[in-house]
């Protein structure tokens, strides 16, 4: 059988692409190393935030908002809840120049993309922010963008739908399987693994920090670096229920670079706070996955202690993840510069899970239709030379 496309790697991107791909035709195909959802990736830890104004860039809120619409469409389909609304929390100083996810001036990009939408938010001043927010510890002249409509996405349950409604859709899904070569002749690529030979008319790449290697013996080599990333669920000390979807929203700090989530383990469970780190770049195969005692001890006395009422010292449990970064944080969606008939996927940089959906969408309009409705062009590889 010739498959008309064939995904490898079915963590955030891959799932959705393979869901996207099936809703126009059966003979797909999805391949993983491993089984996802899995741990050994970016994509899990129960909760990622999503938002619609993107301070990374304008250019990324077509693709925020698009994938709203895909996770609600999803929801009804199936009855799973997906996507939980808290609002947004995010906080800086007006005129700052901190980079988030290597892109200077985040907060003020974040209300620019606000206003230029039309997306519902309200901007608070300090004064404001210690009296609806006390669980946080504010400094002077911080200002606060809230967004109505922000909230979070359950990562592992986002990728089982996915890959159960392209498995009714007819798609063949193969886990526990590697991919192990790829060979082009004419309009055919052939893949082998470590069980079987598939052949397809499109291949499509989404193996998160696995990718570098398909760049490999290209212009684009040394283009991507793989950070190590470690969360946090720190003990919540006080009231429990001020920490709650209901009444705690998901933030950013943007000037201290720390990030968070509302309690859903119950009060046990802890609260999910981290931070974002590009000292060393590591490999998927090499990164020591293992928390130390001393990195917990300098994450709360660092970014748990200043920032938050309540929290902390004690540490419930923790977790690594990868982060797969491009120089300028923006993602890679493009034909492999060698094949036209493979097109990659690198859409991580630590913010990519929020635009998964709609990515999917794209990259399944690449390949069975070569176009896309979407503005991709920050996302050629070309804007990297």
């Amino acid at each position: 059988m010739i498959f008309d496309a064939i995904v490898v790697g079915l963590g955030a991107m891959g799932s959705a692409a393979l869901y996207q791909l099936s809703k126009q035709t059966p003979h797909v195909l999805g391949l993983d190393q491993f089984s996802p959802p899995h741990t050994l990736g970016s994509t899990y830890g129960e909760t990622r935030i999503t938002r619609q104004a993107i301070g990374e860039g304008t250019y990324f809120v077509p693709l925020a908002l698009r994938s709203y619409e895909i996770w609600r469409e999803l929801e009804q389909q199936t009855g799973e809840r997906l996507l939980t609304i808290t609002g947004g929390l995010f906080v800086g100083q007006e005129q700052s120049d901190v980079q988030m996810h290597h892109k200077p001036g985040w907060l003020r990009t974040t209300i620019e993309a606000a206003e230029s939408f039309g997306i519902a938010h309200r901007m608070l001043d300090t004064a404001t922010l210690q009296r609806e927010f006390p669980q946080f510890k504010f400094r002077s002249n911080d200002i606060g963008y809230y967004e109505k409509e922000a909230g979070f996405l359950n990562p592992e349950r986002c990728i089982s739908v996915q890959l159960d409604q392209a498995r009714k859709n007819g798609a063949a899904v193969r886990t526990n399987e590697r991919m192990l070569s790829i060979e082009s002749k004419g309009d055919l690529v052939t893949i082998r693994t470590d069980q079987a030979t598939y052949q397809t008319r499109k291949l499509i790449l989404t193996t998160g920090s696995w990718i570098a290697e398909s760049l490999r013996d290209t212009p684009y080599s040394n283009l991507l670096r793989v950070y190590r990333q470690v969360l946090y669920w720190f003990a919540i000390r006080g009231d429990y229920r001020q920490y709650t979807p209901d009444r705690f929203p998901v933030f950013i700090l943007s000037d201290r670079e720390v990030y968070g989530f509302p309690a859903v383990g119950g009060p046990a469970g802890g609260l999910k706070i981290a931070t974002e780190v590009y000292e060393h770049s590591t490999s998927p195969e090499s990164v020591n996955r293992i928390v130390s005692q001393a990195e917990t001890q300098a994450m709360y006395e660092q970014h748990i202690a200043p920032n938050f009422v309540g929290i902390g010292p004690e540490c419930v449990k923790s977790a690594v993840c990868l982060y797969t970064m491009t120089p300028n944080g923006d993602f890679i969606i493009d034909q492999h510069p060698t094949n036209p008939s493979i097109l990659l996927a690198s859409v991580c940089s630590g913010h990519g899970f929020k635009h998964s959906a709609a990515v999917g969408q794209i990259l399944a309009e690449l390949a069975l239709e070569e176009q896309t409705r979407f503005a991709i062009q920050a996302f050629r590889l070309a804007r990297f030379s």
